[in-house]
């Protein structure tokens, strides 16, 4: 079994208390030095300890409690204006939801989109190309599970935000 130390305490003793003079009343009223310490995490550490438990050999798998962006909207054909302003209503309509949303419009490969999105580990992917257009849907990957959902573009907004209510 594994340990993950996301914090620690050092014991300062009366190293700080002495040279500061700085003293409390003890139990019988008397004034005493104290003994200190300190305690530290950090977000470092605890991000660490995420990526360590919540990953697999394709990158970080985020809770969506604490993903970057809790979904990411891939635009699939660079040129294919019908996808990319389906693509910018989707993302706009999840923005206006209050849902932390990355729409992913670069000119690459579906792949290389895909490999990113998977290895920077946001929990859904929206894939919005030609092919799902033509029959009306997007599809919604999970990141945790690899399963991939056609949903008709008219509700994607809403499966998705049903899917991180019930995730969180």
């Amino acid at each position: 079994m594994a340990t993950i130390e996301v914090g620690h305490i050092f014991k300062l003793g009366r190293k700080y208390t002495e040279a500061l003079g700085i003293s409390v009343l003890g139990p019988d009223g008397g004034r005493v030095v104290p003994i200190t310490g300190s305690y530290g995490t950090g977000v470092e550490r605890a991000l660490a300890a995420i990526v360590e438990t919540h990953h697999d050999d394709k990158g970080i798998v985020w809770p969506v409690s604490v993903a970057p962006f809790e979904v990411a909207v891939v635009v699939l054909g660079g040129g294919d204006a019908e996808a990319a302003v389906t693509a910018e209503s989707l993302y706009r309509r999840l923005r206006d939801e209050r849902i932390d949303v990355l729409l992913d419009d670069r000119d690459e490969r579906p792949g290389v989109k895909f490999r990113d999105a998977g290895l920077v580990g946001i929990p859904y992917r929206v894939t919005v190309g030609a092919r799902g257009l033509a029959g009306g849907t997007v599809e919604v990957t999970t990141r945790a599970t690899g399963e991939t959902r056609a949903v008709p573009v008219a509700e994607a907004a809403e499966h998705v935000r049903k899917l991180l209510t019930a995730a969180v």
